[in-house]
């Protein structure tokens, strides 16, 4: 079953855009391969394009701490809070129907109160300069590792409703 089978395009970016609101995170619907399934974008910081903008930033940051979060949420079979290699929070919450992993719903883009950009990291893998990171993170948002908990737990309660209204025997 498809994400779309479940809801309406307009409804994921609904959703999308409720989560953003919420938490000031940048939130994406995920399919089982870790495709993003809407065009919405809205992004948290200044460093996140900038990184995404370089293909091993979104190859070797981006898509591989959503496939590894989103992994452990889909074994787990609940929310992951995670950093990415960069060091930014990354909150994956699975969607099951009955056994069946159908996709998931991610929120990233801040710092937690006691995480940090990892300059290095990002230096040797883009190869920019430690001096555009800091200009680019410095102003970063903290969030609470509380208030992405209780994130978390409003996006699974918003995921059993959604579930709740289909029927997964058709």
């Amino acid at each position: 079953m498809k994400l779309t089978d479940i809801l309406p395009m307009e409804q994921w970016v609904d959703f999308e855009k409720d989560i953003h609101e919420r938490s000031g995170l940048d939130a994406n619907v995920f399919d089982t391969n870790g495709i993003r399934i809407t065009e919405y974008k809205q992004w948290v910081n200044r460093f996140c394009p900038a990184v995404k903008a370089d293909n091993r930033g979104q190859s070797f940051i981006c898509a591989v701490a959503h496939m590894n979060i989103a992994e452990m949420a889909r074994q787990a079979g609940e929310a992951v809070i995670e950093e990415c290699d960069a060091g930014l929070l990354k909150l994956v919450v699975p969607i099951f129907i009955k056994d069946e992993f159908v996709g998931a719903v991610g929120a990233c883009g801040l710092l937690l109160e006691d995480g940090e950009i990892d300059t290095f990291m990002v230096n040797k893998t883009l190869g920019m300069p430690e001096e555009d990171i800091e200009a680019l993170s410095h102003d970063i948002p903290r969030t609470p590792q509380s208030d992405v908990e209780k994130l978390a737990g409003y996006i699974q309660e918003r995921i059993d409703k959604i579930l709740a209204g289909i029927n997964p025997s058709a």
